[in-house]
This record gives C-alpha cells, sequence and structure tokens, in this order.
C-alpha cells in the first residue's frame, strides 16, 4: 500500500495546481473525496467550530486536534495534510505533535510561527515568536520526519501582519533551507506579494484562498501561473453549511 505522505509527495510533483477544499469532520472530509478533489486538509478553524463552536484562537488541545483527525482519516483514502497549529509547546512537543500525526496517518502537517494561543491568520492582533522560536519548532518537524515520522512538513509564517513582507521571506527561506516541504506565507495583502513569495522562495508553495479575508480570492489558473503549488478553500465547505 501506497503510504499517504508518499501519495502526497506524488499529487506534488504533478503538473497541475491542486484544489484543496478544507475539511472539519468526517462526513466533510468524505464529500470532499466523493467529489473528487485528490486532497483535503484538517483545518483548525473548522474544527474549532465544528467541534466546539469557538473561535479559532488556539482553544483546541494536540489531543482534540489528534482525535478529530482519526475520524477523518477513517472515512477517506485522499491524503490529508493536518493543522499543528504551533506545536502545542516547545520543540520537543512538536516532534511529539509531527510524529503522532504522522501514526494517525496524515500526509503532511502544518505547522506556523505564531506565538501562542495562536489565532486566524487573517485577524487583528496576532503575533509570532521571534527567529529563534520559529526556527527551532521546524527544526524539530524536519528532525522528526527524518528520525521515522513520515509525513510532509508544511512550514507556515505570520509575520507578513506585524513585520512586514521582508521579515516574512527570511523566514520562509530559512524554512525553506531547514528541509521544509511546503511552504505557506499567511495573509499576503495583494497580488504582488503573492507573486514576491512565489518567485523568490524555492519549493511548493500554499495559497489560502479565506472568503472575505486579507488575501485576494483568486481563479486557480492565476494561482498556478502565479507559481502556487496547491490552493486551499479552508472555510469554504462550512460557511456553506452554516449559510444553508
Amino acid at each position: 500500500m501506497n503510504p499517504p505522505a508518499n501519495r502526497l509527495r506524488d499529487l506534488l510533483e504533478g503538473p497541475d495546481l491542486l484544489r484543496m477544499p478544507c475539511c472539519f469532520d468526517a462526513l466533510s472530509a468524505r464529500l470532499i473525496e466523493r467529489v473528487g478533489f485528490p486532497l483535503t486538509f484538517m483545518s483548525g478553524f473548522a474544527v474549532a467550530a465544528a467541534r466546539l463552536a469557538l473561535p479559532d484562537t488556539g482553544l483546541l488541545s494536540y489531543s482534540e486536534m489528534l482525535d478529530q483527525g482519526r475520524s477523518i482519516l477513517e472515512a477517506v483514502t485522499i491524503p490529508v495534510i493536518g493543522d499543528g497549529d504551533t506545536g502545542y509547546g516547545n520543540p520537543a512537543n512538536v516532534r511529539r505533535t509531527v510524529e503522532g500525526y504522522a501514526r494517525a496517518g496524515f500526509a503532511g502537517i502544518m505547522l506556523e510561527d505564531q506565538l501562542a494561543p495562536k489565532r486566524c491568520g487573517h485577524t487583528q492582533g496576532k503575533e509570532v515568536v521571534g527567529r529563534a522560536e520559529a526556527l527551532a519548532r521546524i527544526r524539530a518537524a524536519v528532525d522528526a520526519r527524518d528520525s521515522g515520522a513520515d509525513i510532509l512538513i508544511m512550514a507556515r509564517t505570520d509575520a507578513r501582519a506585524t513585520r512586514g513582507m521582508d521579515e516574512s521571506l527570511w523566514r520562509l527561506q530559512a524554512f525553506a533551507d531547514l528541509g521544509a516541504d511546503i511552504l505557506f506565507l499567511e495573509a499576503p495583502r495583494d497580488e504582488a506579494e503573492m507573486r514576491l513569495f512565489c518567485e523568490r522562495i524555492p519549493g511548493p508553495k500554499m495559497a489560502n484562498m479565506l472568503e472575505e479575508g486579507v488575501t485576494p480570492v483568486l481563479p486557480p489558473e492565476r494561482l498556478q501561473q502565479i507559481g502556487y503549488k496547491i490552493a486551499a478553500y479552508p472555510l469554504t465547505l462550512l460557511n456553506s453549511a452554516v449559510y444553508a
């Protein structure tokens, strides 16, 4: 059987942009798979809303996210990337989180550089940790992967909101140098910043298409032309259910 991480690697090597609606429970993940999308992402924002009816302010624990993830993973066969937030503690906690997500069957894990407790990347008032701590988190995640945790590492920075594009690009390049598999600049403010990210930073990159967020929601064809490999839609499915 082809492990989930290998299936995700194969998708990343393909020629096309990967459209990735995000899920929040087993049913939403099953719907995403049945429609024919090749992968999904367990959104921390959406899980907090669906599981606890609470906002995305770092209230969910590692064990709650892992429990929700296991239900999702049992319901589908497509690769699933899990939201790992800040890793739930220091670098030792980050390593445990990566190993736990890998054992559960996630194909990838996203880790970010926000100060805990974190919040939605498109809201005001968020802060990021210093460079040393941000790099220590990704280094711990990559070490866990290289030591046997079969999972891809998506490294995210939220530094654009408080420290600007130059700092964001520095962090993303450093994450790439450490060995992160996928890079994610959260909340660029316009298409020019999105293009700058894709031109400057090597490797597969993800765009976050959040309705009514800071980043312009562009069509998939434009995102692929800019240089993105994955287009995530974190709340589209949840919003459709709420509006209905």
